[in-house]
């Protein structure tokens, strides 16, 4: 693509990326150009002169680089599971353009620092059933290294070994996604504004996405719930489960639900499914707890509590950090990746 091409298609991204019609992204400039130039613009006919660059640019609010950056990912690569998604076509739009520019600037600053990790799963044996999965935690729990012990830092974990965390401004229908982008960069993007258990649990749901191959009979909703079987079991196993709060109960105090969710990171509500789920208590019983959330708000809003401390995609900005320090990039090139202000990355450096 030459460098009108790739205005043209950059700037509609940006556009989509905000939501915006071209009659929004008029009025977002204040009538300094017209629908009819815009249309011109996303079509290469016409190129803008270099205040109007600028003006789309704050309007946009994308950096000015953005506009003339080669593309390096397939927008088509980055895919929602219709059972799961419940965002309308526009808002799906929207968030494949801003996971798209977020992918294109973290594999960047890889290529920049020699930091790129690469990826395979431990996984072979094909996957049917729940009995699979918990063998496939086994494996990846003595392959990576973890151990029986609690994932401490799950994004962290997921990152170490090579796929790449990306947290975004999302809708609350928006719970995350993974997929494989350009065949080569496993990614799992999450909702930013979630608790840290609910992203814990959504981070390794999507793991199991990337590292369990189905079998081909598996249709999506069965793999959905055994992804969430998996994400459970990452986080905590059956084995240990039971040894934490015993074979077969009829009731469980909250306070021991407390101590596991500080322990392991796993909400309430996931532990008591589980509970059920193990045959630890029985399906009436988990009823009534449900019930029990229903009617009563204060049980439900001590139920639903997020305990855990917060955990957030670190290893890009990092990297770019890195990279300024180490006279790799410059304070504009950093602040381009980031998408911050010259003036804020200058303040954030604070060189020791």
């Amino acid at each position: 693509m030459n460098q009108r091409e790739i205005f043209a298609q950059r700037l509609k991204n940006a556009r989509v990326m905000n939501g915006f019609s071209m009659d929004d992204l008029v009025k977002a400039m204040d009538g300094k150009v017209s629908k009819m130039a815009i249309s011109k613009y996303e079509r290469g006919e016409l190129f803008p002169s270099s205040s109007v660059v600028i003006e789309l640019s704050n309007s946009l609010r994308q950096p000015i680089d953005y506009f003339f950056r080669p593309f390096e990912v397939s927008i088509d690569s980055i895919r929602f599971r219709k059972h799961k998604s419940k965002l309308t076509i526009k808002q799906e739009k929207a968030l494949k353009e801003s996971i798209s520019d977020l992918i294109e600037r973290y594999i960047s600053i890889e290529e920049i620092c020699n930091a790129t990790i690469s990826f395979e799963s431990p996984i072979e044996s094909v996957v049917f059933a729940e009995e699979d999965v918990i063998a496939a935690v086994k494996r990846i729990r003595t392959e990576w290294n973890i151990g029986n012990d609690g994932i401490v830092g799950v994004i962290d974990f997921l990152e170490n070994h090579g796929v790449k965390v990306l947290e975004i401004t999302a809708p609350d229908s928006f719970d995350g996604l993974s997929s494989i982008v350009n065949d080569k960069y496993p990614v799992v993007v999450l909702n930013k504004s979630f608790s840290p258990e609910r992203k814990r649990f959504t981070a390794l749901h999507e793991l199991g996405h990337l590292v369990l191959p189905f079998d081909s009979s598996i249709e999506e909703k069965q793999e959905e719930k055994l992804c969430n079987f998996f994400a459970s079991e990452m986080l905590i196993s059956e084995d240990i489960f039971k040894k934490e709060i015993g074979a077969s109960r009829s009731d469980i105090s909250y306070q021991e639900l407390k101590a596991l969710q500080l322990s392991y990171g796993i909400s309430c509500d996931a532990l008591m499914y589980k509970a059920k789920d193990c045959g630890i208590i029985r399906g009436q019983r988990y009823k009534s707890f449900c019930i029990q959330k229903r009617r009563s708000p204060s049980f439900k809003e001590l139920i639903e509590r997020s305990l855990y401390p917060e955990e957030e995609s670190c290893r890009f900005s990092i990297l770019v950090y890195r990279a300024l320090s180490s006279e790799l990039i410059t304070v504009s090139k950093a602040a381009t990746l980031l998408h911050q202000t010259v003036e804020q990355v200058r303040g954030d450096l604070a060189l020791v």
